[in-house]
């Protein structure tokens, strides 16, 4: 599979699927990034398992923090993965000794192990790598269309408007922007990959 690009079709589909997350690497920290995205996907109704043994004995948004995958007592679709690409290989390892294992492992924005997702797509996981849940779902949903941002995403359905935070879903149709020569050629090339993969 190709990790530089992704079809939305399968990102909405993990998004769609999956109802447990948990983050490696998850910080009650209000002001880091795995905060944001971790209270975000909560608010979307995931539930969030946060996982890391700097935090043993405390919580974030009333979540109890695990030391490690192997110690969650429940089952985990996905795995994401909220540190440095270095360390990516022991997780999947970790993930792949689950029972059942995950659905999907995740590697956060700026994160990626070849190696690692390699391993997992031989055992039939899922791997999205260099990209960010959060920003993936308010993509697809247009949530970040209320904030002036092209989402690519069209639809003719007016948004029921209700108090408080819009929270849009994510069953709507994304199309592709403007063609240029090398969105043509990117495409060409994903369609061939789809083809040998087969």
């Amino acid at each position: 599979m190709n990790h530089d690009s992704y079809l939305d079709s399968y990102i909405r589909g993990i998004l769609n699927t999956v109802k447990s997350i948990a983050m490696v690497g998850a910080s009650a920290k209000q002001n880091r990034p795995s905060y944001f995205a971790f209270k975000y996907l909560l608010e979307r109704g995931y539930n969030m398992i946060p996982v890391n043994p700097g935090h043993t004995g405390q919580s974030v948004l009333g979540r109890p923090f695990y030391d490690r995958l192997a110690d969650v007592p429940e089952p985990i679709d996905m795995v994401e993965i909220f540190r440095a690409s270095r360390y990516v290989l022991p997780i999947v390892q970790e993930a792949l000794t689950l029972n059942p294992p995950p659905q999907v492992i995740w590697m956060q924005l700026g994160v990626s192990n070849e190696e690692a997702a390699a391993l997992a797509q031989a055992q039939g996981v899922k791997v999205v790598m260099n990209r960010c849940p959060k920003i993936e779902y308010g993509r697809l949903s247009a949530e970040i269309a209320w904030m002036g941002v092209n989402t690519r995403t069209i639809t003719s359905k007016k948004v029921a408007l209700t108090s408080g935070i819009q929270r849009l879903s994510l069953n709507r149709t994304s199309v592709p922007g403007g063609t240029t020569e090398a969105a043509t050629a990117a495409e060409r090339t994903q369609r061939e990959t789809a083809g040998t993969e087969s």
